[in-house]
């Protein structure tokens, strides 16, 4: 490999959110990479810091470009200049969107489990989350949707928040998936919020489908939060984009962003972005095999070592999705149980809906050495609760 992903670069006291931890704990929680971000990436915001002056910014052609040519070349689909907005975030531009185009005690949909600050952005702003559970077999989820139907022809469900790929399981969703939950959502007059954050960290051969680009339904009726940040690990520098389509729609995304102050960049956001999306590629492909590798070193892991859990297979995201039903506990409690006992920080799945009481999220995205202590501490930690 070109780049050095097995290199442990120590975060403490570095005011790191995951890393905010006792000296004996190991976060593998929150989304957020142990990788420094790609060299290119790097190295324009050394330029920028050199220059010295940080006032106010905006977005040149070049911003535009990197968005536009990156959907263009890796996802086939091409975007126009006027759809994107800036943001600050992704669950900024959510929480202004639930905002503008929704009623207080209105409904807005999801599929559980499901990206946990999705019900924040609901819940905080005096709407109403209405859960569509997506169906588990053992091995992988489905959507039921007579349900989602049933759910969006309810006069009161007025927006849908579309994970996509989809935040905790790791599934990718097919064109065919998109297009029924186009129509559906057209028909009944449902507006799409798709948040396709993770969409550039998806298995080496597997890509994403934008929803915006299966049909006129979908790319009409729908508002889609991009970013570099969760691919190229640069979520502290707030960088995001919005793109709408339907002009009278992105006029109220507009005037929602501007109201609540979101849609100004700071003086790295636009430097960051320009370089990632321009630059950035051959680093992301050698982080996409790495990524995978430790998907499959964990799933080996687990499946001879901890036969009692089980990884849910996906081709998304670096979050693991650990199915602990034979536990017979919910996820809070062995989540705190493991941490106590071995250091080991993972995400309860309880924070996701849906039947997410049974499972724990972990992340993977981090040095070989890393991934295997928190195997090690997994398997000290599920071992020590059955024999509690």
């Amino acid at each position: 490999m070109t780049y050095d992903f097995d290199r442990i670069i120590d975060r403490r006291r570095t005011d790191s959110l995951k890393w905010d931890v006792a000296e004996n704990e190991l976060p593998m929680w929150v989304a957020d990479m142990d990788f420094e971000t790609a060299p290119a990436i790097r190295e324009a915001i050394a330029a920028r810091a050199a220059h010295g002056i940080y006032g106010y910014t905006v977005l040149p052609d070049a911003w535009y470009d990197a968005y536009i040519g990156w959907w263009q070349e890796r996802h086939g689909f091409k975007m126009e200049k006027d759809w994107l907005i800036f943001c600050t975030g992704v669950v900024p531009a959510i929480s202004s969107i639930v905002r503008k185009l929704t009623t207080p005690a209105e409904k807005v949909l999801v599929m559980t489990p499901v990206y946990n600050i999705f019900f924040n952005s609901i819940r905080n702003n005096g709407r109403e989350v209405l859960a569509c559970p997506l169906h588990f077999d053992g091995e992988g989820y489905s959507i039921d949707f007579e349900e989602l139907e049933q759910k969006l022809a309810d006069p009161q469900t007025t927006l849908m928040l579309l994970c996509n790929p989809h935040n905790p399981i790791g599934k990718i969703w097919d064109r065919e998936t998109l297009a029924v939950i186009g129509t559906l959502c057209r028909r009944h007059h449902v507006t799409v919020v798709a948040d396709e954050i993770h969409c550039d960290l998806t298995a080496p051969g597997r890509d994403y489908v934008p929803f915006a680009s299966v049909s006129a339904d979908c790319r009409d009726n729908s508002i889609t939060c991009l970013a570099p940040t969760k691919a190229f690990n640069i979520a502290g520098l707030q960088t995001a984009a919005v793109s709408v389509p339907d002009p009278t729609l992105r006029h109220k995304v507009w005037r929602g962003l501007n109201t609540d102050e979101v849609a100004e960049p700071n003086a790295f956001a636009v430097t960051a972005a320009i370089a990632a999306f321009t630059k950035g590629a051959p680093w992301l492909s050698e982080l996409r095999a790495y990524i995978a590798e430790n998907r499959r070193v964990t799933t080996a892991f687990v499946e001879k070592e901890i036969p009692q859990i089980h990884v849910v297979g996906g081709d998304a995201t670096y979050l693991l999705w650990l199915c602990c039903n034979r536990l017979h506990t919910d996820s809070a409690t062995l989540a705190a149980f493991i941490r106590k006992e071995t250091g080991l920080y993972l995400s309860a799945g309880r924070a996701y809906g849906g039947d997410g009481d049974a499972f724990l999220r972990m992340n993977i995205a981090c040095p070989r050495a890393i991934l295997e202590d928190g195997l090690g501490r997994l398997k000290k930690g599920i071992d020590a609760f059955i024999n509690r």
